[in-house]
């Protein structure tokens, strides 16, 4: 790990993150954080019995080893993630709600920031941060796209004094170790990979998806995607020892049981540190590669099909990222680790819709990946540890992912609190035992997601590329603010599915709601971080059946109207370099 910022250094003085006595410390549990990509809350048999009501043998999916954590832990029914996957990557490491750090999208790695095209950023923008980008889309868009930062702030000269502190770094007295797909560095930046954020990376890349075949050489490349970048060569990933493996998650997996097998056989000593493993797979992202005999099987499968589940390449693949998990449950009990280490497993966005072939089907969820209807946010998250943790028990309280933070420093005998005032997460660590929350442990009782982007994919409603949006959760009420002039007020405790918009019924409700969203945007979120009216738009060549309005100026005055493209300062930079020969 690189040397800290001394502005690091004091903050940890000064929370009292001090080393713990030899004893407290072999009281500790160790970590395994397992996070799926792209994985859908149906996805899995146990979350979708439970949502639906069918059996197991009726579904075509399999996922019997992420069915027993469900049998053996405690299972959360309404944690968030968010739209995609590099926010919550952030928001997860840090505890703060990723669009106030200012990662608000996931790009890949053509996407042009000040650092990689060796450009001083302007006045208020950080290297790392994007000078444009979106996806291809034909219909008339009245908004131009916010930015987003590329490189989780690490307490680069670049990064103008920012240094997230992340769980790796607050876990004192741990041996933090990271495996998979990190996406927050720049796509290969030095100075934003996991060895700079807390981590010994074992095998990671710094990319938003990998082929399955084949990947060694890619992830040890250090060829540059962008000739201006200031650094001599890429540093987007290492691909790790060679482990006998050819398919990717196979390959981490067996990096993972590696290591657990290494901690497992150190001395037995009475300060000998706790672990953290952080295991990122790449499962079940694009492209969509299985290995072959699963494939055949699930090709021939009775129950292909069912609730538009069809993908047999995708079951495969989700077949493998099932059985690393009930690999890493094996290897903790044959080590004896098993009753010392709390295990999580998580989803870092909703099922992909938008695929051809298509992925996954969220139903009865709305929505999937890139969108903030259920089925693009609400995802499967677990806690696990025999003896710990109650077994078998279900959470129905509203949680999202910058709880996950504050949760492992409280499971880990580290007082949270301290970081309270910096960061958005609270602790889970209560409703594990008070699953109704009850006693109010849990305090948190609205959540906010932020993506600033218009995208490619097929809205449910219209289907048109939707516009950017906005949304917030007070307690059972939800409103997704469509920046391109519509809300969508639903009323989760009797509209889990999203079926019902009461913003014209309810009007007063959905207004003290759109009041509160756009208050915490405009005092926690970055300017730069919010769209733009698009100069070049034609209302009469709109596509949606309805108008563009902007609903900032016309429901909260002049003082917020939508700024203008000229007001952002990316604008002009991107304009000269697009003149560069």
């Amino acid at each position: 790990m690189n040397l800290r910022s001394l502005a690091l250094a004091a903050c940890v003085l000064a929370i009292g993150l001090t080393s713990v006595s030899a004893a407290a410390a072999a009281k500790r549990p160790n970590i395994v954080f397992i996070l799926a990509d792209d994985l859908g809350y149906v996805d899995i048999n146990a979350y979708a019995a439970r949502l639906t009501g069918a059996k197991t043998a009726e579904m075509f999916f399999e996922t019997p080893h992420i069915d027993r954590l469900v049998r053996e832990g405690t299972s959360f029914g309404q944690a968030y993630a968010c739209q995609l996957c590099s926010p919550t990557r952030a928001g997860l490491l840090t505890g703060k709600i990723a669009a106030r750090i200012g990662v608000t999208t996931a790009t890949p790695n053509t996407v042009r920031s000040f650092y990689n095209q060796g450009i001083a950023p302007p006045s208020g923008y950080l290297a790392n941060d994007a000078l444009y980008w979106g996806d291809p889309i034909k219909i008339q868009q009245a908004l131009l796209n916010g930015s987003t930062l590329e490189g989780l702030p690490s307490g680069q000269p670049l990064d103008q004094g920012r240094d997230e502190i992340t769980i790796a770094e607050a876990l004192t007295g741990y041996r933090s170790a990271f495996i998979g797909k990190w996406h927050l560095g720049g796509h290969g930046a030095r100075g934003w990979q996991p060895q700079d954020q807390g981590f010994e990376a074992l095998a990671y890349t710094d990319e938003g998806g990998s082929p399955y075949f084949k990947w060694r050489g890619v992830w040890d490349s250090r060829v540059k995607k962008h000739a201006k970048m200031s650094q001599p060569e890429l540093l987007a990933g290492k691909a790790g020892p060679d482990t006998g493996h050819d398919y990717l998650t196979d390959a981490l997996t067996e990096t993972a049981v590696r290591y657990l097998r290494e901690q497992a056989a150190r001395p037995a000593a009475p300060d000998r540190a706790p672990f953290f493993l952080y295991f990122c797979h790449l499962a079940v992202h694009t492209p969509f590669q299985g290995k072959a005999a699963d494939i055949a099987y699930f090709e021939k499968k009775a129950t292909r099909g069912w609730n538009g589940q069809a993908n047999a390449v995708y079951a495969a693949m989700l077949k493998s990222l099932d059985d690393s998990v009930g690999r890493i449950l094996d290897t903790l009990a044959q080590t004896g680790l098993a009753d010392d280490t709390l295990l999580v497993f998580m989803s870092d966005n909703g099922g992909v819709t938008y695929t051809d072939p298509t992925a996954t089907c969220n139903a009865p969820l709305k929505g999937g990946k890139a969108m903030m209807f259920e089925g693009g946010i609400r995802v499967p998250l677990i806690f696990r540890q025999p003896g710990k943790i109650a077994a078998g028990q279900w959470c129905d309280v509203p949680v999202d992912y910058a709880d996950l933070f504050p949760t492992l420093l409280e499971l880990t005998q580290h007082d949270p609190a301290p970081h309270y005032a910096r960061i958005d997460g609270r602790s889970l660590a209560p409703l594990l035992t008070d699953r109704t929350n009850t006693r109010r442990g849990y305090p948190r009782d609205t959540h906010y997601w932020h993506y600033p982007f218009n995208v490619g994919i097929v809205h449910p409603d219209d289907g048109l590329p939707p516009a950017p949006h906005s949304a917030i959760r007070v307690g059972d009420w939800k409103l997704i603010f469509d920046w391109s002039g519509k809300l969508y007020l639903h009323d989760l405790k009797n509209d889990w599915r999203e079926e019902h918009n009461l913003a014209e019924t309810q009007p007063a409700k959905a207004l003290d709601l759109f009041r509160k969203l756009n208050t915490w945007l405009d005092t926690q979120v970055a300017v730069k971080y919010t769209p733009l009216l698009n100069p070049a738009y034609d209302p009469a060549k709109e596509s949606r059946a309805r108008p563009f309005v902007d609903l900032r100026k016309k429901l909260l005055g002049d003082a917020s109207a939508i700024r203008p493209a000229a007001s952002d300062p990316r604008i002009e930079v991107l304009n000269r370099a697009n003149a560069q020969p």
